[in-house]
């Protein structure tokens, strides 16, 4: 008979779009000992000799056993079951201490008006009765042992979870006058972690219980015990413990004590299911629901969108100053601007030149490093012109230029450097190596050392192509300069124009919508074929950094030599 049990009496997670209102579940118990089986058998025994007139015996009555052997009912969600111990409890007015017991009063001096209730054994609760509150932890939490052949102890969740609500209700309200010493416990016990750190979801409970006492005998608090266990939250989520039978076989229950008692419990869950037209209502309902909440978001975007002429480029940037390092001397702030090509322009209101902080630098390995985080956003528009069409664009350009300050509020120009705005839109980081004018002889060494100041460019567009060029050819001889260190940069960029939507709708590639711009193509193909010169060029120094010294001046000898040929 014991492989005929089900065991497994774990919870089930169930969701759910319905009410929990409308739960409905059908609890079913059944004493299974022999003591039942041989009253049954000496009932018909004696209905049969009644019957054929040899003994009358009216004590002895099938509705004395067979209602205490087995019973069954279908609950609701949080509907009200009393108990014989309940019953005789809240008769006496002197034991009501809460609202709800006066409810409890009046309810069971209705019943006892009506002469019947429809439940002898079975009886509800939830986490809100004084029962539930009044009840230990050790038979809730062997409530669920008593259904298995097994003895699991519980978990440290399981054990923290079941005492959850318990926590919430006698919750007290903080006092505000007192100081917060302690927020953060930087060092927590393991006493502490096992205590705090448990998920308290607010969920609302239900208990099916059963009175499993003898025959004549119920009232008493030590034969009830826990049948069913139902939570839900607001989120939709049931758990049933134990799950519902299912066509499986039912759960069996042993009672403690001398006379230990084996019952069977069945749990089945007896929800009407909707209608298809039901369903089709709900459904709609929610596609209506779904289609306002979706209009009501689109009135709080709004539909006034800014939309550019035809032939105008947007370009946003949102950059940072994350770093600069490899310069001589500390407390390096930056001083830099923003110069505009032909056809850029940029609003009145914002900024093309700025200055970041000082900042004292720190040692990483070999490098003196400075971090700045300095942000700074700049907007500016494009304007192309059909006369201009067949020319090479150009981008914007971040003049920038290294600065040091010492105690005597002496500064020293460290190095000049510029940045070429990204022509593609995203994420770009991107390092720039800085120089400084050298001018010869020992008395500009010294003046830089101690009173500060050394060469600086009158035009800080010198540092690529000068914007007062004319002509073809730009002659730096004679003009000496020194490496100095990098500044990093962090760019987000940004480009909005209507030949991106126009490129988009007729499935056209992203060159052809710079074609539209006017020469954007070949302007972003020049960036490109500059910046992967420079990839290989870097990866040919990393590669012969990494080279045996013996092998590079093997190679350079065989370089000179020459070729002597047939």
């Amino acid at each position: 008979m014991a492989d005929g049990w089900n065991i497994n009496t774990g919870e089930a997670v169930y969701r759910t779009r319905d009410s929990i209102k409308n739960l409905r579940i059908k609890v079913r118990i059944e004493r299974l000992t022999s003591a039942a089986v041989i009253s049954q058998h000496l009932q018909q025994k004696v209905l049969t000799q009644q019957n054929r007139g040899d003994i009358e015996l009216e004590t002895l009555s099938s509705q004395g056993h067979a209602g205490d052997s087995e019973e069954e009912l279908v609950v609701g969600w949080l509907e009200k079951l009393f108990s014989q111990y309940e019953m005789e409890l809240f008769q006496n007015e002197e034991v009501l201490q809460s609202p709800l017991d006066r409810q409890y009063h009046a309810e069971i001096k209705a019943l006892n008006l009506a002469k019947g209730r429809r439940n002898r054994r079975i009886f509800t609760c939830s986490d809100y009765d004084r029962y539930t509150n009044s009840l230990p932890l050790k038979q809730l939490k062997n409530s669920s042992d008593i259904l298995t052949s097994t003895e699991v102890g519980p978990t440290l969740l399981a054990e923290r979870m079941a005492n959850v609500r318990h926590r919430r209700q006698d919750r007290h309200n903080m006092d505000l006058t007192i100081p917060k010493s302690k927020l953060i416990t930087w060092e927590p016990t393991e006493e502490f972690v096992r205590s705090c750190h448990v998920v308290n979801n607010a969920m609302q409970t239900m208990y099916i219980n059963a009175d499993l006492g003898p025959p004549g005998r119920l009232g008493d608090k030590n034969n009830e015990y826990v049948l069913v266990t139902i939570k839900t939250d607001e989120n939709g989520t049931v758990i049933v413990k134990p799950d519902f039978n299912k066509d499986k076989e039912p759960y069996r229950i042993v009672t403690e004590g001398d006379k230990r008692e084996v019952w069977c419990l069945t749990v089945e869950n007896v929800s009407k299911s909707m209608k298809t037209e039901e369903k089709d209502k709900e459904s709609n309902m929610y596609k209506d629901l779904y289609v306002r909440h979706k209009d009501y978001l689109n009135s709080l975007i709004g539909q006034d969108f800014e939309v550019l002429p035809v032939g105008t480029l947007r370009y946003l940037m949102n950059g940072e100053i994350t770093t600069a390092k490899g310069f001589e001397y500390d407390n390096l702030y930056i001083h830099f601007f923003v110069e505009l090509p032909n056809n850029w322009s940029s609003l009145r209101s914002q900024s093309l030149s700025g200055v970041t902080q000082a900042c004292r630098t720190k040692t990483l390995g070999k490098d003196n490093v400075a971090f700045f985080s300095y942000p700074f956003n700049f907007e500016a528009f494009f304007m192309s012109e059909k006369e201009n069409e067949e020319c090479i664009l150009q981008w914007p350009v971040l003049y920038f230029k290294v600065l040091s300050l010492d105690s005597w509020q002496c500064y020293r120009t460290e190095g000049y450097g510029y940045l070429l705005f990204p022509a593609t839109a995203g994420k770009h980081t991107v390092t720039c190596n800085t120089w400084r004018p050298l001018q010869s002889g020992t008395v500009s060494a010294l003046r830089r050392f101690f009173i500060g100041g050394s060469p600086e460019l009158e035009d800080h567009s010198y540092v690529r192509v000068p914007g007062t060029l004319k002509g073809e050819r730009l002659s730096r001889f004679g003009f000496w300069t020194e490496t100095t260190g990098s500044v990093a940069f962090t760019l987000h960029c940004i480009q909005q124009s209507r030949a991106f939507v126009d490129a988009t709708l007729m499935k056209k590639r992203r060159q052809q919508v710079f074609d539209q711009l006017g020469g954007f193509s070949q302007q972003g193909a020049v960036c490109n074929i500059l910046e992967a010169f420079q990839r290989a060029r870097r990866k040919m120094q990393e590669a012969r950094e990494n080279l045996p010294r013996d092998l590079i001046n093997t190679a350079s000898q065989l370089q000179t030599q020459p070729q002597h040929r047939p």
